[in-house]
């Protein structure tokens, strides 16, 4: 593999952050400012699982600044002499176990407290999506579908119409069969496998990257957990972060010439939202432009249209209408997912507004895969870039969207940082890579 490009003026002026201090400085701020959220969301936050999440977050957060406080310390009492055992301790190895700590018990505590209040009989423990996933695994095992027809929703009270909706691909089914199957128990709570997942995803990603001595960042595993709004959504809703966790794996397997497992993750990914197909898109081009497209396609398009099967047998119009007709504004009931960003804004005060936003939507999607096509990437850390930038832009302009769904793009972004090469000698089979140079910051 080439050189690694390098990075643009911004990114070396982050990148010089990021290092300040051995990333201490940037620690210590980023858990002050998690401790600040978590406080201000137990105290202020007009949804219960989220002052319930913060009430145990806000210690998890301080115990970290505190521990973050001492390694920058000690970092600073050390730094003189590197090759000492003393020196060992502060380390990214030590910041790394932080993380995975903090991650437990900002995260994972939260989880399984939530899950084992709701299952004593609190329904304030949970948020609607949660619930959504399980009735999905429910229907999926009762009828072959986890969707009800737009025909079916109408039936219903009106009240109950918008929990009559799964705006979701039939994957994320799944994750609400263990309910389904063994009732109402904490460890049946969607949100425990959702974790589980997203840990197993995590987990492999790095392995694949230390194995290629490409090594993760500690900051690229902070972007995914310890983050608050990554943490806050795991532990609250979660069926973001597996989502979020197999393209950040998609993307580790690319780094390292593994295209085939990275179709299988980014098809899983897709299989479940509809979120990542453009994370899929990318990677397909990625795969093409270094001869691996036989390898990643399968997987990548394979399995989301796999999962399509038992519905569309069942009821093609019900999918039809949970996850394209409802998620754009045209189901019997508004999506919830309205938060004032540019899109929902214009397609609330702008005459046509909707058509409009769709039509800037379209209009993104065109320049960018223009851009990809003229000059295709080359390396997963362009492709981590181009989604996390495309997404960004999706976010920004979609008519009903979410503020948590911000995690996608600062996950990506940051994450590029890990899949750079590190080595010279990198075993990869492109051309002298110089393409990260068009997208970077």
């Amino acid at each position: 593999m080439g050189e690694p490009a390098p990075l643009g003026r911004v990114g070396r002026f982050f990148a010089r952050v990021d290092r300040a201090a051995g990333g201490y400085a940037v620690d210590l701020v980023l858990y002050a400012l998690s401790a600040g959220f978590a406080l201000i969301t137990a105290t202020n936050s007009t949804l219960l699982p989220h002052r319930a999440w913060g009430s145990i977050a806000v210690w998890a957060y301080t115990g970290a600044f505190v521990v973050a406080a001492l390694q920058f310390t000690g970092y600073l009492l050390t730094r003189r002499r590197a090759g000492s055992r003393v020196a060992a301790l502060f380390g990214n190895g030590s910041r790394a176990a932080v993380t995975w700590a903090v991650w437990a018990a900002a995260a994972l505590v939260p989880l399984v407290v939530q899950a084992m209040q709701r299952a004593d009989g609190r329904t304030d423990r949970a948020q609607e999506e949660v619930l959504v996933v399980e009735h999905m695994g429910e229907r999926l095992l009762n009828d072959g579908t986890p969707y009800l027809s737009r025909d079916t929703i109408a039936a219903l009270p009106e009240a109950d119409r918008l929990m009559g909706y799964s705006p979701y691909q039939p994957g994320m089914s799944i994750f609400g069969i263990p309910r389904a199957l063994f009732g109402d128990v904490w460890w049946t709570d969607s949100r425990v496998w959702f974790a589980v997942f997203t840990a197993l995803a995590l987990i492999a990603a790095v392995m694949v990257l230390r194995s290629a001595r490409t090594f993760p960042t500690v900051r690229a595993l902070q972007a995914v957990t310890v983050l608050p709004i990554c943490a806050l959504t795991l532990a609250t809703g979660g069926d973001d972060i597996p989502v979020l966790a197999f393209c950040l794996l998609a993307l580790a397997l690319a780094a390292t010439d593994r295209y085939g497992w990275a179709g299988v993750a980014v098809g899983a990914a897709a299989a479940c939202k509809l979120f990542a197909l453009p994370v899929v898109a990318v990677l397909a081009i990625l795969a093409m432009a270094v001869a691996r497209g036989g390898r990643l396609l399968p997987g990548a398009i394979g399995l989301p249209i796999l999962v399509l099967i038992p519905p569309f047998q069942v009821n093609q119009d019900g999918f039809l209408e949970n996850v394209i007709r409802f998620p754009l504004g045209h189901g019997l009931v508004t999506s919830p997912a309205q938060s004032p960003f540019p899109g929902y804004l214009i397609a609330q005060n702008v005459p046509h507004g909707r058509y409009l936003t769709l039509g800037l939507l379209a209009a993104v999607a065109v320049v960018i895969t223009v851009r990809m096509l003229w000059w295709p990437p080359r390396r997963a850390d362009t492709a981590a870039l181009i989604c996390g930038w495309g997404l960004l832009a999706a976010i920004l302009l979609m008519p009903t969207t979410r503020f948590g769904y911000l995690l996608y793009p600062v996950a990506f972004m940051v994450w590029a940082a890990a899949l750079r090469p590190a080595h010279r000698n990198h075993t990869a089979t492109s051309r002298p890579l110089d393409d990260a140079a068009l997208y970077r910051l």
